[in-house]
């Protein structure tokens, strides 16, 4: 039996990509390398990512039609290229990104994300390079708190790959499951959806050159914790947590979290948030609502900084609703707080990079014996 190209193909045409309906050919995944030698056949078929999620199966399907239609014998060889280069793996993301530091509470309502919010903002005052990306994947909250809900991000081809271009705001540069998903409808998704839609948000955006990457978490501990720390090597976390009981016994599991022999990753400080209450009329009042210094007596107790104690003014909430963060306003209480904030932990972060060695990127695969 004689092999030829036309043969080959005609084989190839039975063969239909799910993603479109068409054949092979008719969508132009058969590239122009078919090499004959007697019964051998090899030949590539492109792919638009190189994480099609078809791959195996339509290799597969190509080989049984060309077995199929033309003979059992033949010998078939099938490479796979890609119109798109690879996402980087595991280890080589955001190369340009000097520390990554995640902001963690052990419950919710403790004013987590308006405190990722502002701080991020505040080191951008501070002159620093800054990204902030919202991982609360069930409640995204920053395009409010930034005031750019009906913000889309771009798609721009950046060095082979389709990157994602993320917002900026107030010198903050800004991505957000928030963009993606109706704010009016709950996200349901099943953990794995939601790391790897996370994954998408950190490998597959033009996020450039960055001094401080901050990943504002869910309350709690979760999935999306441990992609992150298995996705990244992050310099650092913050936990905050209001003076309450309950809310300090959450930021020490939360702190454990971080801590443990498997995790690893230090902690940069606590923050104490809500501290106190200063109404507007009298700001040189304070009112120990939630407690007095419960945060400063927990980071003395488990040997870590308090970097910032942030008192419960009306502005913040309003500021925050309006998507104007207070730190934008150096001159108030919060903002000078805020501020405050920034530069401690500059310091500390300066601190444990002088000190400590890089963490590593957590690995959850046994080591075979």
């Amino acid at each position: 039996m004689t092999l030829y190209p036309k043969l080959i193909e005609d084989a190839l045409a039975t063969v239909r990509y799910p993603g479109t309906g068409k054949n092979l050919v008719e969508a132009e995944m058969i590239a122009d390398n078919i090499r004959i030698d007697g019964m051998k056949v090899s030949f590539s078929i492109i792919f638009e990512k190189p994480t099609d999620p078809f791959l195996k199966s339509v290799v597969k399907a190509a080989e049984t039609a060309i077995h199929t239609y033309v003979s059992k014998d033949v010998e078939v060889t099938i490479a796979t290229e890609s119109k798109q280069a690879a996402r980087p793996e595991v280890g080589k993301l955001l190369p340009q990104v000097k520390n990554v530091i995640a902001i963690s509470s052990g419950k919710g309502g403790v004013g987590k994300s308006t405190v990722s919010a502002n701080l991020a903002v505040a080191l951008a005052k501070l002159g620093y390079k800054v990204g902030l990306l919202d991982a609360d994947i069930f409640g995204p909250s920053m395009p409010k708190m930034f005031d750019v809900e009906d913000a889309r991000p771009v798609g721009e081809h950046i060095d082979g790959r389709d990157m994602i271009v993320p917002i900026e705001k107030y010198g903050v540069k800004l991505l957000s499951i928030g963009f993606f998903v109706d704010p009016d409808q709950a996200t349901l998704w099943r953990g794995s959806m939601a790391s790897n839609a996370l994954k998408q948000l950190i490998g597959d955006a033009a996020w450039g050159e960055l001094d401080y990457f901050l990943l504002d978490l869910p309350p709690g501990t979760s999935d999306i914790h441990l992609t992150l720390v298995q996705t990244l090597a992050i310099t650092g976390a913050i936990v905050v947590s209001t003076p309450q009981q309950v809310a300090l016994a959450d930021a020490r599991k939360g702190i454990n979290m971080f801590t443990n022999d498997k995790v690893n990753v230090p902690i940069l400080g606590l923050v104490e948030n809500m501290a106190w209450f200063t109404p507007a009329e009298l700001p040189g009042n304070k009112y120990y609502i939630f407690g007095k210094e419960g945060a400063r007596r927990l980071a003395e107790d488990m040997n870590v900084p308090l970097l910032g104690e942030i008192p419960l003014v009306q502005s913040i909430c309003e500021q925050g609703d309006k998507g104007a963060p207070v730190a934008l306003d150096e001159n108030s209480i919060t903002g000078q707080a805020f501020i405050h904030l920034a530069e401690e932990v500059v310091k500390q972060v300066d601190k444990r990079n002088a000190e400590q060695d890089p963490t590593q990127i957590v690995n959850t695969h046994k080591s075979s014996k």
